[in-house]
């Protein structure tokens, strides 16, 4: 009898030291192929995902703790939500390469066209500031609101250049400011757009 409870003893130690070497096994090997895939995704992720990216990759680091903690229970109850978690980030990288190619497009477009406009804006206020009399449908205000319109827009003009490389949606942004801008004060001068 006592050998009995002796072998059952052994076999439930070696059992619980299978399972839990098992349990090792799998949770290292998820997470290494998870890593894996994150890592790859890195320069793309932070490109064009960057919120998504650092989501996926904060939650990595926090199994590995767990990993490192031997807590492989975690390990392997969190690994299926971040996998689906990498999923939706390979899917907002895609979003976020299509949208950054839409707004490269768009803003080759506007950084033809609103330096002609800046410029013409600019030659008719330097005109009107020497002028003598300024026409009829321009008032002293409209000219001074043209002027501040103008600085800045030359000022946002610059972000938005400065911000083309690397943020072409930013500078998109800043640029139809600066083209509608534009519009007000050609119209306050007299100009068509």
């Amino acid at each position: 009898m006592r050998f009995a409870k002796a072998f059952l003893a052994i076999a439930a130690v070696t059992l619980l030291v299978t399972g839990c070497a098992r349990q090792k096994d799998d949770a290292t090997k998820a997470l290494t192929a998870i890593e894996t895939s994150v890592t790859s995704m890195k320069d793309e992720g932070m490109k064009y995902a960057p919120v998504a990216y650092q989501g996926v990759e904060s939650t990595l680091a926090t199994l590995k703790d767990s990993l490192a903690k031997e807590d492989y229970k975690s390990v392997l109850a969190g690994t299926p939500e971040l996998n689906k978690a990498v999923d939706s980030l390979k899917t907002a990288i895609a979003s976020g390469k299509e949208q950054f190619t839409a707004a490269t497009a768009e803003w080759s477009s506007m950084s033809a066209d609103v330096p002609k406009m800046v410029e013409a804006i600019q030659s008719r206020v330097d005109i009107l500031s020497s002028a003598k009399k300024l026409p009829k449908n321009v008032s002293k205000d409209a000219l001074d609101s043209a002027k501040s319109g103008l600085d800045w827009m030359k000022s946002t003009w610059a972000e938005a250049t400065a911000a083309a490389a690397d943020k072409p949606a930013e500078a998109v942004e800043k640029a139809r400011a600066v083209k509608a801008k534009g519009a007000e004060v050609l119209a306050a001068l007299g100009m068509g757009a």
